[in-house]
Protein backbone atom coordinates (compact mmCIF):
# COMPACT_ATOMS: atom_id res chain seq x y z
CA UNK A 1 0.00 0.00 0.00
CA UNK A 2 1.44 3.53 -1.12
CA UNK A 3 2.10 6.04 2.23
CA UNK A 4 0.59 9.11 1.57
CA UNK A 5 1.82 12.13 2.88
CA UNK A 6 -0.04 15.55 2.44
CA UNK A 7 2.21 18.83 2.43
CA UNK A 8 0.65 22.43 2.71
CA UNK A 9 2.36 25.12 1.48
CA UNK A 10 2.16 28.80 0.53
CA UNK A 11 1.40 29.93 -3.03
CA UNK A 12 3.72 32.88 -2.23
CA UNK A 13 6.89 34.35 -4.25
CA UNK A 14 7.07 36.52 -1.67
CA UNK A 15 8.93 34.34 1.32
CA UNK A 16 11.61 34.46 2.85
CA UNK A 17 14.10 31.92 0.93
CA UNK A 18 14.83 29.65 3.81
CA UNK A 19 11.08 28.11 3.72
CA UNK A 20 11.99 27.36 0.07
CA UNK A 21 14.93 25.29 1.50
CA UNK A 22 12.89 23.62 4.13
CA UNK A 23 10.29 22.74 1.66
CA UNK A 24 12.89 21.17 -0.60
CA UNK A 25 14.52 19.45 2.98
CA UNK A 26 10.73 18.14 3.78
CA UNK A 27 10.17 16.72 0.24
CA UNK A 28 13.69 15.65 -0.26
CA UNK A 29 13.70 13.37 2.89
CA UNK A 30 9.86 12.12 2.76
CA UNK A 31 11.08 10.55 -0.87
CA UNK A 32 14.15 9.11 0.45
CA UNK A 33 12.10 7.10 3.62
CA UNK A 34 9.62 5.92 0.58
CA UNK A 35 6.14 8.23 0.66
CA UNK A 36 4.81 9.64 -1.92
CA UNK A 37 4.03 13.83 -1.73
CA UNK A 38 0.60 15.21 -2.41
CA UNK A 39 0.33 19.69 -2.63
CA UNK A 40 -1.71 21.67 -3.57
CA UNK A 41 0.21 21.00 -7.62
CA UNK A 42 0.71 24.58 -8.35
CA UNK A 43 4.05 26.24 -9.05
CA UNK A 44 3.35 29.14 -7.49
CA UNK A 45 5.76 29.66 -4.08
CA UNK A 46 6.49 26.48 -2.07
CA UNK A 47 4.17 24.53 -3.88
CA UNK A 48 6.43 25.24 -6.97
CA UNK A 49 9.39 23.92 -4.38
CA UNK A 50 7.95 21.07 -3.22
CA UNK A 51 6.40 19.75 -7.01
CA UNK A 52 10.39 20.76 -8.08
CA UNK A 53 11.78 18.50 -5.49
CA UNK A 54 9.70 15.77 -6.09
CA UNK A 55 10.14 15.47 -10.07
CA UNK A 56 13.75 16.05 -9.67
CA UNK A 57 14.59 13.17 -7.05
CA UNK A 58 12.07 11.12 -8.75
CA UNK A 59 9.43 10.64 -6.02
CA UNK A 60 5.73 10.42 -6.55
CA UNK A 61 3.81 13.44 -6.25
CA UNK A 62 0.64 14.15 -6.22
CA UNK A 63 -1.13 17.46 -7.26
CA UNK A 64 -4.92 18.36 -6.26
CA UNK A 65 -5.68 21.21 -8.45
CA UNK A 66 -8.99 22.92 -8.64
CA UNK A 67 -9.92 23.25 -12.45
CA UNK A 68 -10.00 27.51 -12.07
CA UNK A 69 -6.37 26.96 -11.37
CA UNK A 70 -4.83 25.08 -14.61
CA UNK A 71 -3.17 28.01 -15.45
CA UNK A 72 -0.98 27.75 -12.42
CA UNK A 73 -0.60 23.79 -12.36
CA UNK A 74 2.78 22.56 -12.11
CA UNK A 75 4.15 20.90 -15.40
CA UNK A 76 5.68 17.58 -14.05
CA UNK A 77 3.74 16.19 -11.50
CA UNK A 78 3.09 12.06 -11.38
CA UNK A 79 -0.73 12.48 -11.29
CA UNK A 80 -3.02 15.50 -11.02
CA UNK A 81 -6.26 15.06 -9.20
CA UNK A 82 -8.66 17.88 -10.32
CA UNK A 83 -11.40 19.09 -8.38
CA UNK A 84 -14.50 21.93 -8.57
CA UNK A 85 -14.11 23.84 -5.51
CA UNK A 86 -11.17 24.49 -2.56
CA UNK A 87 -12.89 22.43 -0.41
CA UNK A 88 -12.93 19.74 -2.60
CA UNK A 89 -9.36 20.17 -2.79
CA UNK A 90 -8.43 19.93 0.79
CA UNK A 91 -10.55 16.46 0.98
CA UNK A 92 -8.83 14.93 -1.87
CA UNK A 93 -5.49 16.30 -0.28
CA UNK A 94 -6.01 14.45 2.26
CA UNK A 95 -7.64 10.97 1.03
CA UNK A 96 -5.34 7.98 2.12
CA UNK A 97 -2.26 10.28 3.90
CA UNK A 98 -1.08 8.91 7.35
CA UNK A 99 0.23 12.47 7.62
CA UNK A 100 -0.64 16.23 7.12
CA UNK A 101 2.62 18.79 7.38
CA UNK A 102 1.65 22.14 7.03
CA UNK A 103 4.95 24.18 6.05
CA UNK A 104 5.15 28.55 6.73
CA UNK A 105 2.32 29.91 4.93
CA UNK A 106 -0.50 32.14 4.33
CA UNK A 107 -3.69 31.89 5.07
CA UNK A 108 -4.64 29.30 2.78
CA UNK A 109 -2.30 27.07 4.43
CA UNK A 110 -3.54 28.20 7.65
CA UNK A 111 -7.05 26.82 6.61
CA UNK A 112 -5.76 23.74 5.47
CA UNK A 113 -4.45 22.98 8.76
CA UNK A 114 -7.42 23.84 11.34
CA UNK A 115 -9.36 22.04 8.85
CA UNK A 116 -7.79 19.00 9.19
CA UNK A 117 -7.33 19.59 13.04
CA UNK A 118 -10.88 19.83 13.38
CA UNK A 119 -11.07 16.68 11.48
CA UNK A 120 -8.61 14.49 13.29
CA UNK A 121 -10.91 16.54 16.78
CA UNK A 122 -13.77 14.69 15.29
CA UNK A 123 -12.33 11.45 14.32
CA UNK A 124 -12.33 11.67 10.53
CA UNK A 125 -9.03 11.92 9.87
CA UNK A 126 -6.80 9.37 11.43
CA UNK A 127 -3.25 10.91 10.36
CA UNK A 128 -0.95 12.50 12.18
CA UNK A 129 -1.09 16.40 11.81
CA UNK A 130 2.47 18.58 12.24
CA UNK A 131 2.87 22.24 11.33
CA UNK A 132 6.85 22.82 10.76
CA UNK A 133 8.11 25.46 13.42
CA UNK A 134 10.56 26.48 11.82
CA UNK A 135 12.33 30.25 13.35
CA UNK A 136 9.02 30.18 15.52
CA UNK A 137 7.18 30.70 12.64
CA UNK A 138 3.68 28.84 14.23
CA UNK A 139 4.51 30.50 17.89
CA UNK A 140 1.19 32.83 17.56
CA UNK A 141 -0.93 29.96 16.67
CA UNK A 142 0.63 27.46 19.48
CA UNK A 143 -0.02 30.28 21.85
CA UNK A 144 -3.56 30.52 20.65
CA UNK A 145 -4.20 26.99 21.19
CA UNK A 146 -2.76 26.95 25.10
CA UNK A 147 -5.55 29.86 25.46
CA UNK A 148 -8.13 27.43 23.69
CA UNK A 149 -6.71 24.72 26.64
CA UNK A 150 -6.34 27.74 29.56
CA UNK A 151 -10.00 28.75 29.08
CA UNK A 152 -11.64 24.93 28.42
CA UNK A 153 -12.37 25.99 24.55
CA UNK A 154 -10.03 22.91 23.81
CA UNK A 155 -9.20 19.81 25.75
CA UNK A 156 -5.01 19.12 26.09
CA UNK A 157 -6.12 15.97 24.14
CA UNK A 158 -7.26 17.47 21.10
CA UNK A 159 -4.21 20.40 21.32
CA UNK A 160 -2.10 17.62 21.21
CA UNK A 161 -3.11 15.95 18.12
CA UNK A 162 -0.68 18.99 16.20
CA UNK A 163 2.32 18.76 16.78
CA UNK A 164 5.04 21.52 16.26
CA UNK A 165 8.48 20.11 15.36
CA UNK A 166 10.99 23.04 15.21
CA UNK A 167 13.64 21.97 12.81
CA UNK A 168 13.20 19.88 9.34
CA UNK A 169 15.31 16.85 11.23
CA UNK A 170 12.93 17.20 14.36
CA UNK A 171 9.88 16.98 11.44
CA UNK A 172 11.73 14.43 9.88
CA UNK A 173 12.07 12.03 13.47
CA UNK A 174 8.65 11.59 13.16
CA UNK A 175 9.14 9.61 9.76
CA UNK A 176 12.29 7.60 10.00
Amino acid sequence: MEKKVVVFCSASYDIDPKYKVAAREVVLALHSYGYSVVSGGCIKGTMGVVADASMRCGGRHIGIVPRFMRDVKFPGLSEVVWTDTMSERKEAMRAGTCAAIALPGGIGTLDELIETHVLAKLGKYEGKLYALNLDGFYEPLKHLMDHYVATGMMTPRDRDLLQFPDSVDELMGFFN
